[in-house]
């Protein structure tokens, strides 16, 4: 079989048709990307007067900071349990759709929806929903003898932020398990069904494993999506308290570079967040890869 490979009679042509591309990427990946680790060996007061070379210094009192640590370790919570949550929430849905409403296009675009509302904004709905004096939530937990209270109650606050970042999610693990649901051979089931598993069994021993490239790539997806996009909605529901309970590495890059005005410090936090992810990234590919049946 011969590989179809498009040849361009002028060399500068596809350069010039990826120009663009190379350009965006520059100037708001690759360029942000040095400067930040440049900053990160510096030490320079709040109003840019006075700049000083340090080396490591700012990497070796990052983690010496008990604060730092304990942003480490709600990162840690707050991503797996935002992982799991969206990622089986939404396989349940694309299950419930694919054995019954294969048809329903109706109730497929409304699971869509949340996706498209701004992360912001779906933490300001359930800060709404989960607010100790005008919120519903609590007022039916109240009911139930539980008084919430996320500004004073750091496991309650967690709670806020997962559930408002879990639901973001769950529209777009939502479409992709659809999809991989709708892929699997009926023979094959049907197969399995004659030899006598049940539908529980069906589903772990065979529709589950058919769908793993599926669930590998949302895995992906969602652990870099608990570690950086969920920012808008830590800052407008909780701000990092209380007592920084839900203060994770991405925010408080923010609050000491931005609010705190800590420069380098916080340029040196963004690198160690850009080498955990890439850490992650590698261990996702060379090992849990590995069991993904494709």
């Amino acid at each position: 079989m011969q590989t179809k490979r498009t040849i361009f009679s002028n060399r500068v042509l596809p350069y010039f048709l990826l120009a663009p591309q190379l350009a965006v990427t520059l100037v708001f990946f690759i360029w942000p990307a040095f400067q930040a680790f440049r900053q990160s060996f510096l030490r320079e007061d709040p109003f840019g007067m006075k700049t000083t070379f340090v080396w490591f210094a700012n990497y070796t009192k990052l983690f010496a900071s008990s604060d730092y640590m304990n942003a480490l370790w709600v990162t840690l919570i707050f991503s797996v349990s935002v992982t799991v949550l969206s990622m089986g929430v939404s396989l349940l849905f694309a299950v419930c759709v694919n054995r019954v409403l294969k048809s329903g296009r109706i109730y497929t675009t409304l699971l869509v929806w949340p996706y498209a509302v701004a992360p912001a904004a779906a933490g300001l709905l359930w800060w709404f929903m989960f607010n100790p004096s005008i919120g519903i939530l609590p007022y039916i937990l109240r009911q139930f003898g539980y008084d919430w209270n996320h500004r004073l109650d750091g496991n309650d606050a967690m709670i806020l932020i997962v559930i408002a970042s879990a639901w973001k999610q769950i529209s777009y693990n939502f479409l992709f398990f659809v999809a991989g649901l709708q892929s699997v051979p009926q023979s094959v089931i049907e197969a399995a069904s004659i030899d006598g598993a049940g539908p529980f069994k069906r589903f772990w021993t065979v529709v589950f494993p058919l769908i793993s490239p599926t669930t590998f790539f949302l895995a992906v997806i969602n652990v870099t999506y608990a570690l950086f996009d969920t920012f808008p909605i830590v800052d407008s529901t909780t701000s990092g308290g209380p007592s920084q309970s839900t203060n994770t590495l991405v925010y408080k890059v923010y609050a000491d570079g931005f609010v705190g005005l800590n420069l380098g410090p916080s340029a040196a936090q963004s690198v160690v967040l850009m080498l955990i992810v890439v850490v992650l990234t590698v261990v996702q590919f060379r090992w849990i890869e590995k069991k993904v049946q494709y």
